[in-house]
């Protein structure tokens, strides 16, 4: 097994717990957190594709990342503040109760 293979599997691993804590969570910090899982798992993806690519010498892998962690922070403050003004609102985070947009 290639040192690429390894990492692949890895962020496989990583995409796919992050995957079923997202699908099966009933609490929205947790969905975010499974979310978050996956972003790094695509990030992890994105070192490794560049490390073992062609042009290993070039900063463009780096430079993705970095952009790509940078939109995943902002989505994440974005996520956490609709939660917390939901959870004022409804008090509670459960997302089965969170079904009904009306104000």
């Amino acid at each position: 097994m290639t040192p690429l293979q390894r990492y692949l599997v890895v962020s496989t691993l990583l995409f796919g717990v992050g995957l079923a804590g997202a699908l099966t969570r009933r609490n929205a910090i947790l969905v975010l957190v499974g979310i978050e899982l996956m972003l790094t798992a695509a990030n992890l993806n994105f070192i490794a594709f560049w490390r073992y690519g062609p042009n290993p010498e070039s900063a463009a892998g780096i430079v993705f990342t970095l952009f790509a962690i940078a939109v995943a922070a902002a989505e994440t403050a974005v996520g956490l503040a609709l939660i917390i003004k939901i959870y004022r609102h409804r008090r509670t985070t459960n997302l089965d109760q969170m079904d009904a947009l009306k104000g």
